[in-house]
């Protein structure tokens, strides 16, 4: 049974290839009597500014299985050294059900929950059909550049609309608070899908808005070469049901009778919302996060991060993760070192904002989402979709600041602290217009309230680094889903609705990339375990 080895540090000085020295050092044997040995997780330690290292977890099999047990006694005598017999659980699948499906499953969305669910579905003889409302990755690439560049706003395709969903051109962080080998066969199927190794191991694994496109598409093409299909242009518009049971979804290409839908329509497909309500899916309020974004120059957030020394020509650009703890906590999202700020935009008339890095994250921008998350009571209405018109509101109201013409509202930090107007508009890393703003119109009073408390307290932190030359922009309304749809705890079928399966971001089920392909996962798990493949 192999090692696992914990705490091993390098300097980042030091090449990778020592640590196979250095494992053989804790277990005292010699570097050859390792057989193999691999990473397992990596992280940054920045706290110490003098001694920066690298902290690694290792899996290590020695030359004789026998003596590991005394290994690890050996190494467990070190101070600050965890060493432990390690036997790393295998992915499994379950065995196929008995119950005939009449016509093949279809996925709704092609985000990481729908295309992880048609994956699973596809590998194991059910040949979904997934159907996207929006385009292929490349012609959305052209449509989102043309946006970019002043362009009109593409209702179907856009930086949340097309395949891949609104993960394709959000950073591509795959952090996951989950661990285990369902996680670890995710991670595996972006790292073989264009991706890259190191994903498998590091502490907050990034891929880049770059480097994406390039895995979705990847990813769909193994999931047509195993019997899937796609539909692109293809929005589903109502559901047939025959009493409570699905019997075809209607969409702008036509009728699809299908018996079993997976419904991965992510956060912001808020007229399929409105449908399914209409139609009786069962759903409830749900907390979600609505805020600003601010922006640093990355050099700012290099020397509070690194110290005077110049380390990110080794290290990369630096990234933060901070809470300021009140009444209403306010907490850093989504954080993109070296990155941009992009309208998230998918209905005409709206505007909010998020962020993004490329693989190398070299802009000399940082960002990131100051959130704070409101309770259904702060709504301000009984309807379940209430939170969605909430988010409306200050959308529409942001983008009547812009103008009509979908130009960022824009604040200097210090002044949404200090309650007074800016002047003269700052720089940005926003592709289009800028418009000065007073950012209290485009959130809710206790929104407001939270920020404007928790700044202060996090420039402290930093030393008077965090504020100074910051910028706010917004509002920054996407986090989250507002609402949740019920799921029957063992079939995780919509409540009352045969066939109807609600996953991902857009169910309330999953908070980013990694955790929504988990619940796609998790979905699939369930069909196959009860309906046996399509002939």
């Amino acid at each position: 049974m192999p090692i696992r080895l914990s705490n091993i540090r390098l300097s980042i000085d030091e090449p990778e290839l020592a640590l196979a020295e250095r494992a053989a050092g804790v277990l005292d044997v010699r570097p050859q009597e390792i057989q193999r040995w691999r990473i397992l997780r990596k992280s940054l330690d920045a706290r110490d500014k003098s001694n920066i290292s690298y902290v690694y977890s290792l899996e290590v099999a020695a030359g004789d299985p026998t003596a590991e047990p005394q290994l690890v006694r050996r190494a467990s005598r070190l101070k600050q050294i965890g060493a432990e017999l390690y036997d790393s659980p295998r992915f499994e699948m379950p065995t196929p059900g008995s119950q005939p499906l009449g016509e093949r499953p279809v996925i709704v969305g092609s985000g990481p929950a729908g295309v992880f669910a048609a994956y699973f579905l596809a590998e194991q003889g059910y040949r979904p059909l997934v159907l996207e409302r929006g385009k292929p990755v490349r012609e959305r690439i052209r449509d989102m550049h043309a946006f970019d560049e002043g362009g009109p706003h593409d209702p179907e395709s856009n930086y949340l609309f097309g395949e891949g969903g609104a993960g394709t051109f959000s950073d591509g962080k795959l952090t996951c608070r989950s661990s285990g080998p369902d996680v670890q066969r995710v991670l595996e199927i972006f790292a073989e899908c264009k991706g890259k190794p190191s994903i498998l191991y590091d502490h907050r694994p990034h891929l880049g808005s770059n480097r994406l496109p390039a895995v979705v598409k990847a990813i769909r093409e193994r999931i047509i070469e195993m019997g899937g299909e796609f539909q692109f242009d293809c929005r589903v518009d109502d559901l047939e049901l025959d009493g409570n049971q699905l019997r075809a979804l209607v969409t702008s290409s036509g009728r699809i009778p299908t018996a079993l839908a997976v419904l991965a329509i992510g956060h912001s497909a808020r007229d399929t919302y409105e449908m399914l309500h209409a139609r009786g899916l069962p759903m409830v309020h749900k907390p979600f996060q609505l805020g600003l974004r601010i922006e640093q120059p990355q050099e700012q957030v290099n020397r509070a991060q690194y110290g005077a020394a110049k380390l990110e020509e080794k290290l990369g650009s630096a990234d933060y993760s901070l809470v300021a703890k009140g009444e209403h906590n306010v907490f850093t999202f989504c954080m993109c070192a070296g990155g941009y700020v992009m309208p998230s935009v998918s209905e005409p008339g709206y505007f909010c904002t998020n962020g993004m890095s490329l693989s190398k994250r070299d802009s000399p921008y940082a960002n990131s989402g100051l959130m704070v998350t409101l309770k259904p009571e702060q709504f301000g209405g009984t309807h379940v979709l209430a939170g969605m018109q909430l988010q409306r509101q200050f959308e529409r109201a942001a983008y009547e600041l812009g103008g009509g013409r979908y130009d960022c509202p824009i604040q200097r930090a210090g002044d949404f602290v200090a309650r007074r107007a800016s002047t003269g508009v700052p720089s940005s890393s926003y592709p289009r217009g800028l418009v000065l703003a007073e950012l209290d119109s485009v959130l809710p009073p206790v929104v407001a309230q939270a920020i404007r408390r928790a700044l202060p307290v996090l420039d402290q932190r930093w030393r008077g680094l965090f504020l100074r030359e910051a910028t706010l922009v917004g509002p920054e309304s996407r986090g989250s889903a507002p609402v949740r749809f019920l799921r029957d705890e063992h079939t995780l079928e919509s409540p009352g609705l045969a066939g109807v399966y609600p996953i991902g971001e857009g169910a309330g089920y999953a908070g980013g990339i990694v955790s929504a392909a988990l619940d796609g996962l998790r979905v699939a798990k369930s069909i196959i375990g009860r309906y046996a493949p399509v002939g």
